[in-house]
């Protein structure tokens, strides 16, 4: 049995990266996945980028489950409110959102002090990052709710500890990121009298198109990039962060994590699930030990 059959699930921002991975691990788990995004067949966002959300509907129904491509823009209210009475409509219920929607790799300018940072770029960054976040927790919960054991997952960049004692490259990404987990703090309050649970999530250092792109590398041949950047060894597949949704999706005391920020690697370890080469990466407690220590790259005991 899979164990989220029968679960519709929503991931918001599911084009690439860590959307499209967790929506494949939730098909592989069963579920029924909206992905939505603004990149289709026909038409690129601002990313101009060649993944689209078709695609990643078809591998979800390739691994398992039942993958559903809307195209959505989540800054637009209309669209989002449209989008939960399309899942209303057709499936009755929404047991797992994941508002992963970011967008905003091209407009961070990393280590610009805020007087030197383009102010356009910087609050493109805060509305994509946060406000695309709210609009759709806005629209979706009064569906989440229905049902107990629904779960809220807010993805983001960095555990709460890790970036309480870190600035995070600019003023405009430091603030983005911490709201996040900030936001996933404040919908565990709203939503515990409903027995739902939310939770922020941050994969580690993750070989997404763009970062595999960077290194002139792909899956395949990802650790070929550490002969450019040594600590790249500690990265992980988009793949991971969809076991930990799945993960927690599955998990009947879930609301033991509540309010929390938790690594991909925390939840591996917890739950025994490892990525799809075999390795349990630990990121972030490599970060602090080994890459901020300046110690020589070595994942040794870190996957």
């Amino acid at each position: 049995m899979k164990p989220l059959n029968g679960k519709v699930a929503l991931v918001a921002g599911a084009t690439r990266g860590a959307g499209r991975g967790i929506a494949i691990e939730l098909g592989a788990a069963g579920a029924t996945v909206y992905v939505t995004g603004r990149t289709t067949q026909t038409q690129r966002s601002e990313y101009n980028r060649p993944e689209t959300i078709e695609e990643t509907a078809e591998l979800v129904s390739h691994a398992g489950g039942r993958g559903i491509a809307i195209q959505v823009d989540h800054l637009d209210p209309d669209q989002v409110q449209a989008l939960i009475a399309r899942i209303e409509n057709e499936q009755g219920r929404l047991d797992i959102l994941v508002n992963d929607v970011w967008g905003a790799e091209y407009l961070a300018q990393w280590n610009v002090p805020v007087w030197e940072h383009s102010l356009e770029r910087g609050f493109r960054m805060l509305r994509l990052a946060i406000d695309t976040h709210i609009i759709t927790s806005h629209f979706a919960l009064s569906l989440l709710i229905r049902n107990k054991n629904g779960l809220v997952i807010e993805i983001t960049d960095g555990t709460a500890e890790y970036n309480n004692k870190n600035y995070r490259l600019s003023l405009f990404y430091d603030l983005a990121k911490t709201s996040v987990i900030r936001m996933a703090q404040s919908l565990a309050h709203e939503l515990s009298p409903y027995k739902c649970t939310a939770v922020a999530v941050t994969p580690g250092w993750m070989r997404s198109e763009i970062m595999l792109e960077h290194f002139d590398v792909k899956e395949e041949n990802w650790r070929d990039a550490t002969v450019r950047e040594p600590h790249f060894i500690i990265s992980e597949s988009p793949r991971f962060v969809g076991r930990a949704v799945v993960a927690l999706a599955g998990d009947p005391e879930v609301a033991r994590w509540n309010g929390q920020s938790v690594s991909s690697g925390k939840l591996a370890q917890e739950y025994g699930f490892y990525d799809i080469d075999g390795s349990q990466p630990d990121c972030w407690r490599y970060l602090v030990e080994v890459q901020d220590a300046g110690k020589p790259a070595n994942a040794s005991g870190y996957r």
